[in-house]
């Protein structure tokens, strides 16, 4: 618990005990604009957020009204502000009405109320000077601008519009002509200049109260498309191409972890940095193949298996010590990793063991296109339980540039340690995004060339 709102009873002070709001959330109570539009991900607390600021508005002696299109919805709301406003009520001074689900002050206008609409004809019949519609996107436009916005007029009143980009999931329900209406507002809202109108954008990790792993449950099942609407909050007017890494199939190439057969070579991707050190797992498939391995999975194909993601505290002979343990009994094909100028990194790793060689291909934009092509050849599966590598591909955007176009340039790239990982590797000269692999495959595993050092690591089983 945390905010405390005061309202007078006589000479009395009632103390009214509100949910503590999350940084997030404390950004856009905070927000002074008339218009506030916001668009966030699944379980960030949007209704929370509403139920917050409708009480306090309401204490402050505004006239609230709340609306959502689901009665699911406006039980939350009503539930919340109830628990909240109880001692208020308690009073005498105030009347709560269940069956129509408001809180007022008796003999004056002051009031909050959840209703249930989704069009202009629902929301009619009631005013507001604090008028809060949630999954907005859900709702027929003509609700804000046929009914809600005029009601505001006289009051001079305010508005707190929530929404989560539309998914197929929601579109069955959905009361909107225009699925996009809610997006193209905020996309209004972003490009106002008058102060007027504040737009916030917030994914699901935005809530400090859910873990990364209820996260990581919630988008296991998930297309990457549901996962970039419902948990990033980013919608169609987001196009796929901005996706560094969209060419990457996930409904298709995410598989279940199964075990890598001994006879395959495997790699290791290494991006260095003492506080945020990572590497990647790679298998190569090779013949004989394993009788209950997935028929789409061809000789030639990679198979992501492993990601190491410690943190900061760990000295480089204890990663090697960690990469020892994942690679046993496997033979090391090659280990690739770092930039041209961390040369020295990569010397330490050779003296403790585990040497690693240089990328060949410089430059973020040619490695990344080295991936690229790998993914649209469909070679390169991964591991569903790969969490953190999977979730970089599905943040991964590029810049924009001044005048608004896609850049050459990765947003924010320093943050993507497992994709660094992939470009340094994938973009290697021995990994032939090609025709060229099948006929690479019917060699004699000695007969491949290899950048790095063979050895078995705790020999063959």
């Amino acid at each position: 618990m945390g905010g405390v709102g005061k309202a007078e009873k006589k000479s009395e002070t009632v103390e009214i005990d509100l949910p503590t709001p999350h940084a997030g959330q404390m950004e856009v109570k905070s927000c002074r604009a008339k218009r506030i539009i916001v668009k966030a991900g699944r379980r960030f607390g949007k209704t929370m957020l509403a139920s917050i600021i409708g009480s306090e508005k309401f204490i402050e002696g505004r006239r609230v009204l709340y609306a959502a299109p689901t009665g699911e919805q406006t039980e939350k709301f009503w539930y919340e502000i109830r628990r909240a406003l109880d001692p208020l009520v308690r009073t005498g001074v105030y009347r709560k009405n269940e069956a129509e689900q408001y809180i007022e002050k008796i003999g004056t206008e002051r009031r909050i109320k959840a209703k249930t609409a989704w069009n202009a004809d629902m929301l009619r019949g009631d005013w507001a000077d604090y008028l809060i519609l949630d999954e907005f996107q859900m709702m027929n436009e003509d609700t804000w601008g046929v009914v809600g916005l005029p009601m505001l007029v006289d009051k001079d009143g305010d508005a707190l519009l929530i929404f989560t980009p539309p998914s197929l999931e929601s579109t069955g329900v959905s009361k909107a002509k225009d699925p996009l209406h809610a997006s193209k507002l905020f996309k209004a809202a972003q490009q106002d200049t008058t102060g007027r109108w504040k737009a916030f954008h917030f994914t699901s990790h935005g809530n400090p109260f859910i873990s990364k792993e209820a996260l990581r449950e919630l988008g296991k099942e998930m297309s990457r498309e549901a996962y970039r609407k419902e948990i990033l909050a980013q919608d169609e007017e987001f196009e796929a191409s901005w996706l560094v890494y969209h060419s990457f199939n996930d409904l298709k190439r995410k598989v279940d972890s199964f075990l890598i057969p001994l006879e395959w070579p495997v790699y290791s991707f290494h991006d260095f940095g003492g506080a945020n050190p990572a590497a990647l797992f790679v298998a190569r498939v090779i013949a004989p193949l394993p009788k209950d391995l997935r028929a789409d999975i061809r000789q030639g194909d990679y198979v992501v298996f492993k990601e190491y993601l410690p943190g900061a505290g760990r000295s480089a002979a204890q990663h090697v010590e960690e990469f020892r343990k994942i690679t046993a009994g496997r033979f090391v094909a090659a280990r690739i990793g770092g930039s041209h100028q961390e040369e020295e990194i990569r010397q330490l790793y050779t003296t403790l063991g585990w040497p690693i060689s240089e990328p060949r291909t410089k430059g973020v934009a040619r490695q990344v296109d080295k991936v690229i092509q790998l993914f649209e050849d469909n070679r390169v599966w991964v591991f569903g339980n790969v969490h953190n590598y999977l979730e970089e591909m599905m943040n991964c955007i590029w810049e924009a540039s001044h005048d608004g176009r896609r850049s050459d340039k990765i947003k924010d790239e320093a943050k993507y340690h497992l994709s660094a990982c992939a470009r340094y590797g994938f973009s290697h000269p021995d990994f032939v995004p090609t025709v060229a692999v099948a006929r690479l495959v019917r060699k004699p595993i000695e007969s491949l060339h290899f950048t790095g050092v063979r050895t078995p690591i705790g020999g063959r089983k």
